[in-house]
């Protein structure tokens, strides 16, 4: 195994400055640091990571609480892309990511603290979680540098993405259309659900709509079984809406299937809208109008605030940093005012 003296020797150097140099100290040259990596790097060095623990006091490992209660994994467009994202960046900071364990199987039943302590996490990102669990409250109270999702707790960096300005863009858009009679399917109780419908109904109010209480319905997320149903009884109503905002992108397909099934098009005889912009609705016909959340952003500012978090405890402030997404107003959604011209 190659050894900092055997670089050193190659070099021409101290033991010292090569460490100083894989270390990126400030006290050597540019150029003495690219030439010894680039020697270590040909002799095959590979730095010994508990030895690397062990002198800074860190295992270079963060811990992704992930618990997912519709099963989707990491099949769900949405998380993926995002904590996707997350691991690039990390993983270009020198850090390993390992996924909490939310089963009944961890070992003795720790708790999602302990199972931090036990794997030595140097921070711990949550998503998609209940952030009511006692659990998830006791993680988030310990003194692990933690960054949450789409959820701000007191005292603790967030990054969520712009769910009022989403839902408000969508919303005036579908009025600038011409529409008047909108219905939503929104989804299960969630801090994200509720800035949403909160904005939904905030922006109704400020355009002067009315929003009959039977417009308003409640389908999980991703969960095109309950959207299907959802969509029929919305179509059999005396009046109908011209126009339907699901959940999510996913969940819009029941929609479309309702609407297929009673013989009706999208947009000529009924408009849709989606949220999230996940990839394939970009590629159905007709195109889906949807809101693009960036979870590239999302990923990368989490990953990022994490590691100051861990590497600049003292500087780093603790912030709730919010990311706007797109409007994509794709073909989902017919014009009425041209009709009535």
């Amino acid at each position: 195994m190659v050894s900092l003296k055997d670089i050193a020797a190659a070099c021409g150097v101290s033991v010292a400055t090569v460490s100083k140099a894989l270390n990126n100290h400030n006290d050597i040259s540019e150029d003495t640091k690219k030439r010894i990596r680039k020697r270590a790097e040909e002799l095959g060095y590979m730095p010994n990571s508990a030895a690397k623990a062990l002198k800074t006091n860190r295992s270079y490992n963060l811990g992704i609480l992930f618990v997912d209660e519709a099963r989707s994994g990491l099949t769900h467009d949405y998380y993926a892309a995002l904590l996707d994202s997350f691991k690039r960046t990390a993983e270009s900071m020198g850090y390993d990511l390992t996924f909490i364990n939310c089963n009944k199987t961890r070992i003795n039943n720790m708790s999602y603290l302990a199972h931090a302590r036990y794997r030595g996490f140097d921070g711990v990102c949550i998503a998609c979680v209940d952030f009511n669990d006692p659990e998830v409250v006791e993680l988030v109270s310990s003194d692990i540098p933690i960054v949450t999702i789409d959820y701000v707790f007191d005292n603790r960096m967030a990054i969520y993405s712009d769910n009022v300005k989403g839902m408000r863009d969508l919303v005036s858009f579908v009025y600038r259309m011409g529409h008047r009679r909108i219905a939503y399917i929104h989804g299960a109780d969630s801090a994200v659900t509720q800035a949403r419908l909160s904005s939904f109904y905030k922006t109704a109010q400020d355009l002067g709509l009315d929003i009959p209480d039977d417009y308003v319905m409640e389908a999980p997320y991703r969960n095109t079984e309950v959207t299907f149903r959802d969509t029929l009884h919305l179509l059999d109503l005396k009046t109908p809406p011209t126009c339907i905002l699901y959940p999510d992108d996913f969940a819009a397909f029941g929609g479309i299937n309702a609407i297929h099934s009673r013989g009706l098009t999208i947009p000529g005889d009924i408009s849709i809208v989606g949220y999230d912009g996940i990839r394939i609705s970009r590629h159905i016909n007709p195109r889906l109008t949807t809101l693009h959340q960036d979870t590239e952003q999302i990923g990368h500012l989490a990953a990022k605030k994490l590691i100051d978090l861990i590497e600049k405890p003292k500087t780093t402030l603790i912030e709730r940093v919010c990311v706007e997404g797109v409007l994509y107003e794709g073909d989902s959604v017919k014009n009425i005012n041209l009709a009535k011209d």
